[in-house]
């Protein structure tokens, strides 16, 4: 397992390359060798390299070959007139901690490639031509792109097509321009996760939208922030989907721009479409598909998500399909369905228990609810603290989306205090008043109800209970959330 060191600005390709001090100066270099299982090559911090990198050779599961970075200063930079890098039937790779702009193609491309993990790379205007995706692979397997960036790019964010095992985690997308880009283009693959991704296509000049998932089979999108483009997502044929947690907003632009689509591009089968916050925008969900098509839509299932501030429906079924509409929160003003005669004489596609609220923020807290917790105050059995089993975001510090106060995933009798990143509630955590008390919650997670007895009402039988709201906004009107906890007081318990 040998470290090849190369740097533009110090090195020299005359050198044994394998020591920080006998650097390599060129990639040409680096593709002169052969690599074995377990190497990597680093290239120095602040160093720029004008060409494009092959990877010819592969690792195994066991001992990858990686190629990162060393030193200090700014991650190493490629530009390139073809792709930066380039690889065809390399197995067992790791790309990390590089920078990738101004390149003719895509930024990094994989073709037959396996088992292949980019993580913390940037890249920037890539694609000047607009048929490359910044991050492309094809016929590939087991890829994972994990917490890097793409801005600024002429063609889509990330093009895969034919691949089995694809995983994009907390990765940020903006601006993916051009007439064909959408921020994430997956078609005709298998094993999909896409989550944690801030993608933003306010600004790009593209009519195509945010996610395009092409006959898909067995995908989960979920916990996104999803902003701008002609869509959110457009899931237009595939099985086994589900789409869930996501926040979508700001898709329009076009009388059909929607939230969630699906019918237009194959059958669909088997969708789950749940926990969505859809907002500022046109439809809702889109259960649809081409005049005349032979398409079957079946099982799509559309439950506990929240539409507000829509131009049109929030549920559109306008072709034969089979599946439900329940448990929904739409606010006042937006109209909750647009179902074709045929399809509600047909039966095939049924509406129920749909709640319109006028305030969609309250509706909001209360979607995040799940199955109580009761845990006992230490300071005494008279109180009780019940307060929500809640599901954990990841907050990237980009957007404040999630709850403040979150269970011990080991322990559902501790509560704790949420954070985002390197912020917190303030200096000394969170304190919440209320009628008859108050909780403070510090920074270490941990939290006691204070009860002043004077506030207490003449009737000592029985219990009160009081809720504190808590909640923590960004100043936009899409990443806010709530959440509420309440106390019981045994009077009868407490004054005995």
């Amino acid at each position: 397992m040998t470290i090849y060191y190369v740097n533009s600005a110090t090195g020299s390709d005359r050198n044994s390359g394998t020591g920080q001090n006998s650097a390599f100066a060129t990639l040409s270099k680096v593709e002169s060798l052969t690599l074995k299982p377990g190497d990597s090559v680093l290239l120095a911090k602040g160093s720029v390299f004008n060409e494009q990198f092959d990877i010819k050779y592969s690792g195994t599961e066991s001992a990858p070959i990686k190629i990162g970075s060393y030193g200090t200063g700014a991650a190493p930079v490629i530009h390139s007139g073809g792709d930066g890098i380039h690889s065809l039937y390399a197995s067992n790779i790791v790309i990390e901690n590089l920078k990738i702009s101004n390149t003719g193609g895509a930024a990094i491309y994989g073709g037959d490639v396996t088992n292949w993990t980019v993580r913390n790379v940037e890249i920037a205007k890539s694609g000047m031509s607009e048929n490359a995706g910044a991050v492309t692979f094809r016929s590939s397997k087991n890829v994972t792109v994990e917490d890097s960036k793409i801005s600024d790019v002429k063609g889509d964010g990330f093009w895969i097509e034919k691949v089995s095992g694809v995983k994009l985690l907390n990765n940020t997308v903006t601006s993916a321009s051009g007439s064909t880009a959408d921020a994430v283009q997956i078609n005709d693959s298998s094993s999909i996760l896409i989550k944690g991704n801030h993608l933003d296509q306010t600004d790009a000049s593209s009519p195509k939208g945010v996610i395009a998932l092409v006959r898909a089979t067995n995908a989960v999108v979920e916990d996104n922030v999803l902003t701008g483009g002609g869509f959110g997502i457009s899931a237009p044929g595939g099985k086994n989907v589900a789409i869930r947690d996501n926040d979508i907003s700001g898709y329009h632009g076009y009388s059909w721009s929607f939230a969630v689509g699906l019918g237009d591009q194959g059958s669909a089968r088997d969708y789950d479409i749940s926990g969505n916050h859809i907002h500022d925008g046109a439809w809702g969900v889109a259960v649809s598909g081409p005049t005349g098509s032979s398409y079957s839509l079946t099982n799509i299932k559309v439950h506990d998500n929240v539409f507000d501030d829509l131009t049109q429906a929030a549920l559109k079924v306008d072709r034969p399909a089979s599946g439900s509409f329940y448990n929904n929160t739409i606010e006042t003003g937006v109209k909750a369905t647009s179902i074709s005669p045929a399809i509600i004489d047909a039966h095939t596609f049924s509406v129920s228990n749909n709640h319109t609220v006028a305030n969609v923020e309250t509706a909001l807290a209360s979607t995040e609810t799940k199955t109580a917790a009761t845990t006992e105050a230490a300071v005494d059995p008279a109180v009780v603290a019940v307060h929500d089993n809640l599901k954990i975001f990841t907050d990237t510090g980009e957007a404040h989306r999630g709850n403040l106060l979150e269970n011990d995933s080991s322990d559902n009798d501790t509560l704790m205090l949420r954070r985002f990143g390197d912020e917190a509630v303030g200096k000394h955590g969170l304190t919440l008043t209320g009628d008859y008390g108050s909780i403070h919650v510090d920074r270490e997670g941990n939290y006691a109800y204070t009860l002043d007895e004077t506030k207490l009402p003449d009737d000592h039988s029985g219990h009160v209970s009081e809720s504190f709201k808590y909640g923590i906004d960004d100043g936009t009107s899409h990443h806010s959330d709530a959440d509420t906890l309440t106390v019981f007081i045994h009077m009868d318990g407490l004054l005995s």
